[in-house]
């Protein structure tokens, strides 16, 4: 029995130093394998980082040099700049071009300077030909297939010749900013790069997205105003900063152009223009009309000034169409500053202007109901077109605008007809805040101008405050008054107070401010300016 127990006891410690055993070398098993393959991790990490190392090495170019000397100094060249593959044994080549050119010295050169291509083609004079010793003069020839090759025309001959490649920097036609480089004509991006793909956009950036501009599109339907006379009307005023701007018109009509001194430079003073390029507004003005009446003025801008577009009608309009691009910063601002309201100003030739302003052979006078003086107004046939140089400005006419009758000289002193009767004032605190609840406009207005057209009167008025108004408004309008009789009774360079309404006629020629003979008028004084300003307060008993 004992012995039994003693061996039991004794195999029991046998097996629990195997398990012991058995356990350690299972768990240091464990943990070289766990340690086997962290480092198998890390190594594998060590060399992906190794390899995007080796990566990053095989494709990286250097930074720019500098930019080389010009090959021309004026009238445009081309200069060039390097940079180098920093390469590392097998490894792949640098994507991209080693040399990139730009355009320099694009200024003009001084008038007699000599083309660079023709001082090429220079070189070979009095020098034989191969076979031919016969010595020539040669000129630059550009009606060769490839313009970068080396054309040159025998002077006094009718064959050409060609010594191999312009040299870089040449341009690729007379006409063209495009220039040969390597034997290949390279376009010129917008940001002067030869080769480069950047363009510019409408609104005139370079690269943009055209996100940086609004398009403002519209049509001019207006037709005769109600005095019925040919003349000129204002069409728009495109701002400064427009690009993309384009104006068309399909009629006998003929547009005319207004530079931001108030000078006419296309179609002014009724003499028309040869279709053409204008510089105006720092910027080219393509003038274009056909034989089929279809006529248009195209610019790309930027426009350095204000350009106000102008019609010269001569049959009734059937719709100018106008587009141009302004930047999102001025858009607010030509918004505010376009008023439907503001009515097409009208000009007509004067009878006491002399008869060098018509460029017609024959014209016809009729009697303009003003109070200055008999209008004279051209016979204007299709298909009489006489472009003539411009005369000077009349010594004694407006600067604002060369031939057309000046606002502000008209006399106030004229006579009223016999049918005017005593004026109707508007008196009283209730016909104040009747005629405030009830007209569209109520301003402070000073008087700048006045003018009898037809059987109505035209104020030219400077908006000094607005106390109501129910449509947009400008700081300079035109208020008109259906009568001559002076009802109610305005001075020049005076402030009023002033409520007007929206006039628009059933045919929707007609959207103006309209000033009745009833309508409230005072002077502006600061106790009137007191008494408008709690008006609204008042306005729900006529609502």
């Amino acid at each position: 029995m004992g012995s039994s127990m003693l061996r039991l006891s004794s195999w029991r410690r046998c097996c629990w130093k195997s398990w012991l055993l058995a356990g350690l070398v299972l768990g240091f098993g464990a943990l070289c394998s766990a340690q086997a393959a962290n480092q198998k991790l890390r190594r594998s990490q060590w060399l992906n980082k190794v390899r995007q190392r080796r990566q990053s090495w095989s494709n990286e170019w250097s930074p720019w040099g500098s930019w080389s000397a010009c090959s021309s100094t004026c009238g445009g060249g081309a200069s060039f700049r390097i940079r180098r593959c920093l390469r590392f044994s097998h490894t792949e080549v640098c994507q991209g071009d080693q040399r990139q050119y730009r355009v320099c010295n694009i200024l003009d050169c001084p008038p007699g300077s000599i083309d660079f291509r023709k001082i090429q083609c220079s070189l070979y004079n009095n020098k034989p030909l191969q076979g031919n010793m016969v010595n020539h003069q040669w000129l630059p020839f550009y009606g060769a297939p490839n313009q970068c090759d080396l054309n040159c025309l025998a002077k006094g001959k009718n064959f050409y010749y060609m010594f191999g490649r312009v040299l870089d920097g040449t341009k690729c036609s007379p006409d063209s900013s495009d220039m040969c480089i390597s034997g290949q004509c390279l376009k010129v991006g917008c940001d002067s790069v030869l080769g480069s793909k950047a363009r510019t956009d409408v609104c005139g950036v370079c690269g943009g997205r055209n996100n940086t501009c609004v398009l403002v599109r519209r049509v001019y339907r207006a037709a005769f105003l109600s005095s019925g006379y040919f003349g000129y009307n204002n069409v728009t005023v495109i701002p400064a900063g427009a690009t993309s701007i384009k104006v068309t018109d399909n009629s006998r009509n003929y547009l005319a152009l207004i530079n931001g001194k108030n000078h006419y430079v296309i179609n002014g003073n009724w003499v028309i223009d040869w279709p053409g390029v204008y510089d105006v507004a720092g910027t080219k003005v393509h003038y274009k009309r056909s034989a089929n009446n279809r006529e248009s003025i195209e610019a790309a801008g930027p426009t350095a000034e204000d350009l106000h577009v102008m019609v010269l009608l001569q049959e009734e309009n059937s719709g100018i169409e106008y587009e141009f691009w302004l930047p999102n910063e001025r858009y607010s601002h030509y918004q505010g500053g376009h008023s439907p309201l503001r009515q097409p100003e009208t000009a007509v030739i004067e009878a006491d202007l002399p008869l060098i302003y018509l460029p017609w052979a024959r014209t016809t006078t009729t009697a303009s109901i003003t109070t200055t003086a008999t209008t004279r107004k051209p016979n204007v046939y299709p298909g009489w077109i006489h472009p003539t140089q411009r005369p000077p400005m009349h010594p004694h006419q407006d600067n604002r605008f060369q031939n057309i009758s000046p606002r502000d000289t008209i006399q106030h002193t004229h006579n009223q007809p016999s049918y005017c009767r005593k004026c109707k004032k508007s008196k009283g605190k209730s016909q104040r805040i009747q005629q405030y609840c009830q007209k569209d406009f109520v301003f402070r207005g000073r008087i700048l101008g006045k003018r009898i057209v037809g059987s109505e009167t035209r104020y030219d008025v400077q908006i000094k405050q607005t106390y109501k108004n129910q449509y947009p408004i400008v700081h300079r309008e035109y208020i008109w008054v259906p009568n001559t009789c002076d009802c109610p009774y305005l001075l020049e360079k005076r402030e009023y107070i002033m409520m007007a309404r929206r006039h628009v006629n059933f045919e929707q020629t007609l959207n103006r401010i309209l000033l009745e003979h009833n309508s409230f008028v005072r002077l502006w004084q600061p106790k009137e300016d007191l008494m408008l300003r709690d008006m609204d307060k008042y306005c729900h008993r006529y609502s």
